[in-house]
């Protein structure tokens, strides 16, 4: 998937980083385990829910499941990702080793991941893959030819690190076009604070990056003195894209990554980089025009070409280089990058094993093919219509509560309709299955079948320059287990992978899944109203809607759910960026609410009963907790209070219920509970 994508879903997904287990006899499987969405050994009944439901829903959980060594964290969604990738092994190992009956693309999926698997052969080739790339580095002559060596290298590299990255995306302010797209990256470091901010922890980090780059360049074959010499010009180079680049929150404000400009324009403002021949290698169309991201950085980069020597350039992309394919050339290189990106970024102890890894580059690359074979298998057609119907209520209720606003105007409440209307909702998997049949696939070649599917993935999406759009298409593969909103697309995805127990169960009664996957759902669909998703229409247009009374009211509210959150600690003395993480806390808030108005509609004629010591509206908030529970190593607690625009787990709970009565009438919470505010203070916006 594009630079774009990977963006555009981290800021409007219900993102829980992935994890996994690590067991002493792994094995594939052919079944996925059961979990119940409500899971009574979870909870911890001596946890007082009204001080801290997260504790009394995930108590039992957290003393039951410590992280697995091979990862920064540990999650109910992390442990479905598991079982779904165990799942899929199975698929793979079976497609990789009979060949007798394979259909074309299953034969695709069964040699990339034979080939992965291959550690022998990837190791015994070494870094021999990289050699005409790295030839193609130190052949550059001048600076003219920077353009075409930089559309060469980005063309096989689903990357940013090459100072950029190039796509597509729909025009913000007529969706109905998809046009050319230059992103800002360039950057080894997870983000443009590390390389900025002075304090000891990132002086530790950065240390530890020039320690790691110097090892890379070592294994790349430079001595120790050239080699520290090679890591020192790219702390310089980033350094200066660091600053260039936008904030994490900055980049929150689509008007920010908005600048559409000319070919010509563009070759104006950056005149010693040849766009075209960059442009040409990649086969990017510029169909009138194209959004530059962040035009400072652009001329940064400018900058960088006139002011650093050829062959620090040259060291500068020998580094985008093995940075981009340590993961797929040998041992040595593979150890460094966990080394530096796992253990020292994240505190993970242990590899994750080889199968995962291939596993997830089948899904990334293939994963509609990938896909098929789970849906087919494991996911019936009556969830996918189950939850479609909860997905209506839901946005029934939305229109409801739009309609109960005191504070939004008629001509503003009107516009916020049309918008729900046309939300377009995606369940479980495509209508149209992606075809890679022109994708060449090796069993015996790792490294080209990477290469290739690279390419294939890049013409994709440049070839939908110019043409109609196509609203079916989605960003997610079918196995993920996560769900986003699209604010071009103005539709919401859930695929087959988070619609399975313990996130939605159809053996359970209604109130847990409307807890999990009705809260889910609700969360989505109110990112097409938080205060990014705000700013687009019902079309998908980057456009003002609202009046300025009524953004002003907006924002009033959104600043009250800031203000709540921007006082949670997240560990030491860092306290959650309630401006990174404004949008998903009104997401995670508006669409609890939104479920819970949904589930007390639709059971409104049954005659609930207590279950297993839970009423029926406390099996609805235990069953919202159990989706959320989590445990994470302090170094990746830090790394995301950083750069994630989700708060951790727990506040993503206790933050959404203090603003709810209904859960404080559910447990009977006296007035001076922890997670009780009074009336005047509760933050609500939908």
């Amino acid at each position: 998937m594009s630079y774009l994508n990977k963006r555009l879903l981290l800021a409007a997904g219900l993102l829980l980083w992935p994890a996994s287990q690590l067991l002493a006899d792994e094995q594939a499987t052919t079944a996925l385990p059961y979990s119940p969405s409500l899971n009574l050994s979870s909870m911890d009944r001596s946890a007082d829910p009204c001080d801290d439901l997260y504790q009394f829903a995930c108590g039992g959980w957290l003393q039951n499941n410590p992280i697995p060594a091979d990862q920064a964290s540990w999650s109910t969604y992390g442990k479905l990702y598991v079982d779904n990738q165990r799942y899929l092994w199975g698929i793979l190992e079976e497609l990789s080793k009979d060949s007798s009956n394979r259909t074309a693309t299953q034969a695709q999926i069964g040699d990339y991941f034979a080939a992965c698997m291959n550690e022998e052969a990837i190791d015994l080739a070494g870094i021999k893959p990289l050699q005409a790339e790295l030839a193609a580095i130190e052949q550059l002559q001048d600076r003219k030819g920077i353009g075409a060596l930089l559309g060469q290298l980005i063309a096989t590299s689903d990357t940013q690190n090459y100072f950029m990255a190039i796509g597509s995306q729909q025009d913000a302010e007529d969706a109905r076009q998809t046009i050319g797209a230059v992103f800002a990256g360039g950057l080894g470091l997870p983000d443009r604070d590390y390389y900025l901010e002075d304090n000891e922890d990132r002086k530790s980090i950065m240390q530890a990056y020039r320690d790691h780059l110097t090892a890379m360049f070592q294994l790349l074959g430079q001595d120790a003195d050239l080699a520290k010499l090679s890591s020192t010009t790219v702390v310089r180079i980033e350094s200066a894209l660091a600053k260039a680049s936008l904030t994490l929150v900055e980049r929150r404000d689509p008007y920010n990554t908005y600048h559409r400009m000319s070919l010509a324009e563009l070759q104006k403002m950056a005149p010693d980089l040849d766009w075209a021949a960059l442009f040409s290698r990649t086969g990017l169309k510029i169909e009138p025009w194209l959004n530059i991201s962040q035009p400072l950085f652009v001329l940064e980069v400018q900058s960088t070409i006139q002011r650093e020597s050829l062959q620090d350039l040259k060291t500068y992309l020998r580094w985008a280089l093995i940075n981009t394919r340590a993961e797929m050339v040998s041992k040595p290189f593979r150890d460094q990058n966990f080394a530096f990106y796992s253990q020292r970024l994240r505190g993970v102890d242990t590899q994750r094993p080889r199968w995962r890894t291939c596993v997830s580059m089948v899904d990334q690359q293939l994963g509609e093919a990938l896909g098929r074979e789970f849906v087919e298998r494991n996911f019936p057609s009556q969830v996918r219509e189950d939850v479609k119907r909860m997905t209506v209520q839901i946005q029934y209720a939305m229109a409801e509560r739009i309609d109960s606003l005191a504070w939004m105007s008629p001509a503003t409440r009107a516009q916020a309709h049309d918008k729900l209307q046309k939300m377009r909702d995606k369940i479980g998997y495509p209508d149209q299955w992606r075809d890679y049949s022109s994708v060449e696939i090796k069993a015996d070649d790792f490294y080209g079948n990477v290469s290739r599917a690279t390419w294939f993935d890049l013409q994709r999406q440049l070839a939908k320059i110019g043409l109609p759009l196509d609203r079916g298409e989605w960003f997610m593969t079918p196995a993920t287990v996560n769900a986003y909103y699209n604010p071009s697309m103005n539709d919401i995805n859930f695929p087959a992978g988070v619609l399975m127990p313990p996130l939605y169960d159809p053996k359970l009664d209604a109130a847990p899944n409307y807890g999990n996957t009705g809260g889910t759902i609700g969360h989505e669909l109110v990112h097409g109203f938080d205060d990014e998703g705000r700013q687009y229409d019902g079309d998908g247009n980057l456009r003002d809607w609202w009046s300025e009374a009524d953004a002003s009211a907006f924002e009033e509210r959104a600043d009250c759910v800031r203000k709540q959150y921007g006082s949670y600690r997240v560990i030491d003395e860092i306290f959650i960026n309630a401006e990174l993480t404004s949008g998903e806390d009104i997401a995670d808030l508006g669409g609890l609410i939104l479920a819970w108005d949904a589930w007390r509609k639709e059971t409104a004629e049954q005659d609930l009963q207590t279950a297993d010591e839970l009423t029926p509206d406390q099996r609805f908030f235990v069953g919202f907790a159990q989706w959320a529970c989590a445990a994470e190593r302090p170094e990746s607690l830090r790394l995301h209070a950083a750069t994630d625009p989700h708060s951790p787990p727990k506040y993503r709970i206790n933050g959404v219920v203090v603003n709810m009565p209904e859960f404080a009438k559910a447990f009977n919470c006296a007035a001076d509970a922890a997670l009780v505010k009074p009336e005047a203070e509760v933050c609500r916006i939908w």
